[in-house]
């Protein structure tokens, strides 16, 4: 495995230690790819994905702007689907990428939409 991967991935264990998701308050989970980005609400408990969003879809894709531009469009669209199921709160996971550009634009863009965490 190389390097930076490996250290992503021990400080994804180390932040996974100490938050999990529960069916009222379920884990935002971000992934991050060199070009498109992924979110996820997931309820630990039952092992189970509640709602998702990426830049990959048809209403996403199609937006002009940069990265961080398209990121914030996407919290917005998370929270949007939070928020039709029911769900206001919920618990941030980084997903051991530093709270910086994109991540913290989806994050923004979720507590724009209405999501609190």
């Amino acid at each position: 495995m190389d390097a930076k991967v490996e250290r992503r991935q021990k400080l994804k264990w180390r932040i996974r230690k100490k938050i999990s998701g529960t069916s009222e308050r379920p884990r935002l989970s971000v992934f991050r790819s060199n070009k498109e980005i992924y979110v996820q609400l997931i309820d630990d408990t039952n092992g189970s994905t509640i709602a998702a969003a990426n830049s990959r879809g048809k209403d996403i894709a199609s937006k002009e702007g940069n990265k961080v531009d398209v990121a914030k469009s996407i919290g917005l669209a998370i929270a949007e689907k939070a928020k039709s199921k029911g769900i206001e709160n919920c618990v941030f996971d980084r997903g051991g990428y530093l709270y910086h550009g994109r991540v913290k634009a989806i994050a923004d863009g979720a507590r724009e939409g209405g999501l609190k965490f």
